[in-house]
């Protein structure tokens, strides 16, 4: 019998299609060219660099994110994978503007962007402003890379008057915003046959965007009304978001984006979770369950251990890229949660790096035991880093579909 992948992607969250191997699109989000260049010349085809060629030579499910609608998570179109030509404005030393989007820069719904512009540089960095209105510096060899951090000099919240001036871009009804032919949008969407993704917002991520890590978290405590304000401004945001897209489009996930934990646990405490985050979670985990969508994901790094049964309780169910290096064990969170809990991700990204003895320990530690019981997406813990080689990948994704029992690929 035939499955759509629309289906097929909701039955494995719903723990229909234990054994089913599904390896989705989030897993190779951070694939970049000059690393796929490295494996034409280690042997891979030269059309690997094509997003639709390489999801189709490795058999990897596509999730088409509704990237047009700035409400959520809005990366730009190399980290979601797509095919279609955008415009590029170069802003020299490898900084280039792409639908609003400077290359690097963070993942915020900030519509109208800021003016990104070079601020100044030396022999081996560049200093700019990005489009969220972020200050960084940059080593210069990794603008074309798209590897490495940048480090972090000023962010465009300091006070609730800067806030106020920033709050003027989270506008939902900004024309801007939304793709400027809705009808056609709404009738090419619903067309895909691939599973469709909304970005529903950030009540920690964005905010530590517009604000600073450290700033952000003495702001807790220092200025919680303007910490209440910030989120009340992304409630208004993202249900004005979630009402105008549900009721034309159906989606098969929607998608939080936190990165609120580092390797010992989180950045901010449970209880300040509890307290500012978890009802605006709910309101918007209800408004979404009203429109029947109830795969809710949530993309944070590090180790989220602490703050699974708080996700769970407000109505988010799926997360990922439980990274390895950060200590989750998602063999002990399966067994713990059961069904209540979707994982992505898990798979050590630096197994990959080592070689086929590593690749094939991490492997088989983990995956029959998840694949069996179901609910899970596999993936590599984040992106694939620069250093592994197309031979170490291939062997990777035939290791996958050997313990799903799945005929081996040919990579020629």
């Amino acid at each position: 019998m035939n499955i759509s992948p629309k289906e097929r992607f909701l039955d494995i969250c719903h723990f229909k299609r234990p054994g089913d191997l599904c390896m989705l699109s989030s897993g190779i989000n951070v694939f970049r060219e000059h690393r796929l260049g490295k494996w034409v010349e280690q042997g891979a085809p030269k059309e690997i660099i094509t997003p639709g060629f390489l999801r189709d030579y490795f058999q990897i499910q596509h999730i088409r994110w509704l990237y047009e609608i700035s409400s959520g998570i809005s990366p730009g179109v190399d980290w979601l994978g797509l095919e279609e030509a955008h415009p590029l404005t170069d802003l020299g030393h490898g900084i280039t503007v792409k639908d609003g989007t400077a290359t690097l820069s963070p993942i915020v719904p900030v519509v109208p962007a800021y003016e990104p512009s070079i601020i100044s540089e030396d022999e081996s960095t560049v200093t700019l402003m990005n489009v969220d209105g972020q200050t960084v510096k940059r080593l210069k060899g990794t603008l074309k890379t798209g590897w490495g951090m940048p480090m972090f000099l000023d962010w465009p919240v300091k006070d609730r008057a800067t806030w106020n001036e920033h709050k003027k871009r989270l506008d939902p009804n900004t024309p801007e915003r939304w793709p400027a032919d809705w009808n056609a949008y709404v009738q090419e969407m619903n067309g895909k046959s691939e599973p469709l993704a909304l970005g529903v917002g950030s009540f920690y991520g964005f905010l530590r965007e517009w604000v600073g890590s450290e700033r952000i978290l003495y702001m807790f405590y220092d200025d919680p009304g303007l910490i209440e304000d910030m989120m009340e401004q992304m409630i208004y945001l993202e249900t004005e978001g979630i009402e105008r897209t549900l009721k034309d489009i159906k989606v098969q996930q929607a998608t939080f984006w936190e990165d609120m934990c580092y390797k010992a646990g989180p950045l901010i405490s449970p209880a300040m979770v509890r307290k500012f985050m978890m009802p605006r979670y709910k309101k918007i985990t209800d408004l979404l369950h009203s429109y029947g969508v109830d795969v809710i994901y949530l993309d944070s790094d590090g180790n989220v251990e602490q703050l699974i049964p708080l996700w769970l309780e407000v109505g988010i169910n799926f997360i990922w890229p439980f990274e390895v290096a950060a200590g989750n064990d998602v063999v002990a969170i399966r067994k713990k949660y059961g069904k209540d809990l979707i994982i992505g991700g898990a798979i050590d990204k630096r197994a990959l790096i080592k070689g086929k003895e590593a690749i094939r320990e991490e492997v088989m530690s983990k995956v029959p035991f998840l694949l069996e019981q179901g609910g899970y997406f596999p993936s590599v813990d984040h992106g694939v880093p620069p250093d592994v080689t197309f031979e170490n990948y291939c062997y990777y994704i035939n290791l996958m579909r050997e313990v799903a029992g799945l005929e081996k690929l040919s990579f020629q």
